[in-house]
């Protein structure tokens, strides 16, 4: 008799562990469980507790994307970043049926509302064009958002970092843009990543809250840009105590000598927190900066540890 307990016991201990290695397919052929991502969202259980993994065939998936609040631990994977594309056209000015107009906060293709988020090789574009202004790819506001081997595409606005609650990590991503491609007040770590300007104007927008001690930072990452660029700036503050911070980057010749910028006003010069440290390159010597950006002392380089900066959560 206790050896059959025993064996039921470890019957429902394996089906506990299946149960949560859940896979839902998505694609566009009809040969998975949904046709469009929306769907496959649409399914994860309100207050989810266990990880789901969404797998993308590839395709050009046309949709604008909202997971949820409260749909949480969700692994969206593609079959391949460079040919699974969640893509959407919208941008700031488009009058909709109903009388509004979509601004930067309702342009997005994806909105990710939801914490504990791994998205991995998969693509995120925007692709209403060079002349659109403001049009984000992806708006990332829950907590604890992993993205690896991913590509954010676009032109202006690309990669909203939007919770100010948020910490988000990106690994060996491939990011494009124009204009404040990436901004918004989110605790961010990019690392060995790929970021990439298409106009003359500015990499990063960050709007950190002052209590937050740390904003974008940026370790071992590629900065590069379309031929013939050569006046663009790491960063320009979106709000007085933006936050941003390039340690042993390559620095393309695309960036200007002084490297930063003020958004036209002196004031900001006072709060913001911008800082290099070994970073090299044509666009890397700091002879130049001006003297309201900082350059790190090796001892304070090396308190940019994943651990300082995201606390418990461990992302590697």
């Amino acid at each position: 008799m206790r050896k059959l307990f025993f064996i039921f016991q470890i019957l429902f201990l394996l089906g506990s562990l299946n149960a949560k290695k859940i896979t839902i397919i998505v694609s566009k052929n009809g040969d998975g469980n949904y046709k469009t991502v929306q769907e496959a969202f649409n399914s994860i259980p309100t207050d989810n507790k266990d990880w789901i993994t969404i797998s993308v065939r590839k395709g050009i998936y046309k949709e604008k994307l909202i997971l949820d609040t409260r749909k949480n631990f969700v692994h969206l994977v593609g079959e391949n970043k460079d040919s699974t594309i969640l893509t959407y056209n919208d941008h700031a000015g488009i009058k909709l049926v109903n009388g509004d107009t979509i601004n930067t906060w309702t342009s997005a293709s994806v909105f990710i509302y939801a914490n504990d988020f791994f998205a991995e090789n998969i693509s995120f574009e925007n692709n209403a064009g060079f002349k659109a202004g403001q049009a984000v790819a992806i708006f990332v506001y829950g907590d604890r958002a992993k993205f690896i081997n991913c590509k954010m595409l676009g032109f202006q606005d690309v990669l909203f970092c939007s919770g100010p609650s948020s910490k988000q990590y990106y690994k060996d991503c491939y990011i494009e843009g124009t204009t404040d491609f990436i901004f918004g007040p989110a605790t961010a770590v990019f690392k060995n990543c790929q970021i990439h300007s298409k106009k003359n104007s500015h990499v990063t927008a960050a709007s950190t809250p002052r209590e937050l001690p740390y904003g974008f930072v940026f370790f071992d990452c590629n900065l590069t840009a379309d031929t013939g660029l050569n006046k663009v700036s790491l960063g320009r503050p979106w709000q007085p105590f933006a936050s941003v911070t390039y340690l042993h980057c390559n620095i393309g010749k695309h960036i200007v000598p002084e490297g930063w910028n003020n958004w036209k006003n002196p004031a900001n010069e006072k709060t913001a927190r911008y800082a290099e440290y070994n970073n090299y390159g044509p666009g890397a010597n700091i002879l130049q900066r001006p003297s309201w950006v900082k350059q790190l002392t090796k001892e304070e380089a090396d308190k940019y540890t994943l651990k300082n900066i995201f606390g418990d959560w461990k992302v590697e």
